[in-house]
């Protein structure tokens, strides 16, 4: 049976795709969910919605999967800042994904795309910066130039497959439900609350909670012009210590330590020895002298008016949004899916 607003959302057993497909259900939205592993059971317990199997560089799959479906969410793909092949498992899959995600949409029909890019795609030479400001222009980063291509490639097929595509950026997501492997920005709260991050290393992040981000995709589908771009983040950013004061006032039981301030250089010879181990074991390095370099001092403000003033998006404070994260994190450690969680 064809449902007339039947939604697709890919990568739904994602931190943003599985808060996207519990709001779409509490929409009353029909949803089809896709994920590369149907054993992958735990995210969809309790949710009234259909769950298949798709993967982003599969395209016959991704077509069967958006076989009936009106608005169609790509939010399925490679969200790591490392891997030990970078153009492999990142770059080339986000670069592919973002093709056949929207070449399977015009084969089947599929009318209008909420695509998921990040603020990864956005120019930082100016701040707060915005939309219109264009693309990174720092390459230094493999999962950025996937992100910042991908997304060009993506608004370059949907206009010669004349679909509606609009773009949504958002920052670092945490809060709301979360399943293992945790993303790259829950993680850092859950390494604050562990006691893991122990120098200073400048690097701030802009906290958004996925919920928002979540109805923020939904506003672009609904709202959101053709063509356009939405920042969903908040104005400003937050610095690791900063975030590790709430962790502190929050929980003075756990004695979390204010990261120490070394000099730069002294990080970026831990950082080396990080990314050796890394090499060795295969496990994501805590921190890569690439961190240092692109992110340490860079402030990740926004000018988020053209998504406040087009879709309605009213993002929650952001320290909210910390203490809320962290609160959801202390309360499920004891949860099997956040207790093997592999880093």
């Amino acid at each position: 049976m064809v449902h007339k607003k039947l939604a697709l959302v890919t990568g739904a057993n994602g931190h943003l795709g599985n808060n996207l497909v519990r709001f779409l259900i509490d929409k009353g939205i029909p949803v089809r969910a896709s994920v590369r592993n149907l054993k992958n059971k735990e995210p969809f317990l309790g949710l009234d919605c259909e769950v298949v199997q798709a993967d982003i560089t599969d395209k016959k799959s991704l077509v069967s999967a958006l076989q009936g479906v009106e608005t169609f969410y790509a939010v399925g793909a490679a969200f790591k800042l490392w891997a030990k092949d970078p153009k492999k498992e990142i770059y080339d899959v986000n670069l592919e994904g973002a093709k056949l995600q929207i070449e399977a949409a015009a084969e089947a029909g599929v009318k209008r795309i909420v695509y998921v890019s990040s603020i990864a795609a956005l120019d930082y030479s100016r701040l707060p910066t915005k939309e219109d400001f264009g693309y990174n222009t720092d390459r230094r980063d493999t999962y950025y130039n996937s992100k910042n291509d991908g997304e060009k490639l993506a608004f370059e097929l949907a206009k010669k497959h004349k679909i509606e595509l609009v773009v949504v950026l958002p920052s670092g997501m945490i809060g709301g439900e979360a399943f293992a492997p945790l993303n790259v920005s829950y993680n850092i709260i859950n390494l604050i609350l562990k006691k893991e991050i122990p120098v200073e290393t400048n690097i701030t992040m802009n906290w958004v909670d996925v919920k928002d981000v979540a109805l923020g995709c939904y506003l672009a589908a609904t709202k959101g012009r053709t063509g356009e771009r939405y920042i969903l983040a908040n104005e400003k950013c937050m610095s690791l210590k900063e975030t590790t004061r709430i962790a502190q006032e929050l929980y003075p039981e756990l004695k979390i330590k204010l990261p120490i301030a070394v000099p730069k250089a002294i990080l970026f010879i831990v950082a080396w020895f990080m990314e050796i181990g890394g090499k060795i074991s295969g496990k994501t390095p805590l921190l890569t002298t690439k961190d240092i370099a692109m992110f340490s001092g860079l402030q990740q403000d926004f000018d988020i008016s053209k998504a406040r003033k087009e879709l309605g998006f009213n993002p929650k404070n952001s320290s909210q949004v910390v203490i809320e994260a962290m609160k959801y994190l202390q309360e499920n450690k004891e949860k099997e899916n956040l207790t093997k969680v592999k880093f």
